[in-house]
């Protein structure tokens, strides 16, 4: 698929410019919208101890997500780490979130990577969070990731990114698990086409579990990023294209609790 091809299959502000205005008669009305069936998250937490060595953690799924299964809201949010809305999303609203209502164990929060073919490098950072998701710091890159998104973005050194937010330690073990799955030309360097660094490599083991991601969205169908789903008690409430402010995302969870 071409560029041009690319950004008009997402036309009409795929990084999600468009809903956030129309979002607050919306969530009133979600909660008695039809009841569909239950979420059953494809993460899972893993198992032992967080400080495994890489060959070890290369056959563990990659937690990408915040809380307990047992919370009675779940938020399934899929982003793409180079999109400016889901950045601006994570930082203004996510993290509020994951600081007050996740420990709580009010939430339960899943992240779903899509990155959209018209972001050179989304695909690449995507990969460095499954890499950390492997080893128990998934917070740790993605928080970085957003927070630097206006750095990384411009040539692509994601790894300089990585580094800062980790231990000596931890990075190097990142490094192996990043094995085959360098980008196709120096982080330096920009590509010609949007889409030479979103081709997945063979060899990039994270590949799988961005592909599935990736395939989960496509059956929503999410449009733009960042989207996002809520379930309530394993049932699914509402998905909502777009960003929205912690205030009204606080008032809808709380509405929800009230049930």
């Amino acid at each position: 698929m071409t560029r041009e091809a690319t950004r008009s299959r997402y036309k009409g502000a795929p990084c999600g410019a468009l809903f956030a205005r129309a979002f607050t008669a919306l969530t009133i009305l979600a909660i008695l919208a039809v009841v569909r069936p239950p979420f059953v998250s494809a993460q899972s937490h893993a198992n032992g101890t967080p400080k495994k060595e890489a060959d070890a953690a290369s056959s563990v799924t990659p937690v990408k997500t915040y809380g307990l299964k047992t919370a009675p809201i779940t938020i399934e949010v899929f982003s793409d780490y180079e999109c400016p809305a889901c950045g601006n999303f994570y930082r203004t609203t996510l993290r509020t979130l994951i600081n007050e209502y996740v420990p709580a164990g009010k939430v339960y929060l899943v992240h779903r990577d899509f990155p959209l073919p018209m972001h050179p490098y989304s695909y690449q950072a995507a990969r460095w969070a499954n890499a950390a998701a492997k080893i128990g710091r998934f917070p740790d890159v993605e928080g970085a990731l957003f927070d630097n998104q206006a750095t990384w973005s411009v040539d692509g050194n994601i790894q300089k990114i990585v580094a800062a937010a980790l231990s000596k330690r931890d990075f190097v073990r990142l490094q192996k698990l990043m094995a085959g799955c360098e980008p196709p030309s120096p982080p330096s360097v920009k590509p010609a086409s949007a889409t030479t660094r979103q081709t997945p490599n063979q060899g990039c083991a994270v590949d799988t579990f961005i592909n599935q991601d990736v395939a989960l969205g496509k059956q929503i169908p999410v449009s733009q990023t960042p989207t996002f789903v809520i379930y309530n008690k394993g049932q699914k409430i509402s998905t909502v294209p777009g960003q929205i402010s912690w205030d009204i995302l606080r008032k809808f969870i709380d509405s929800l609790l009230a049930q």
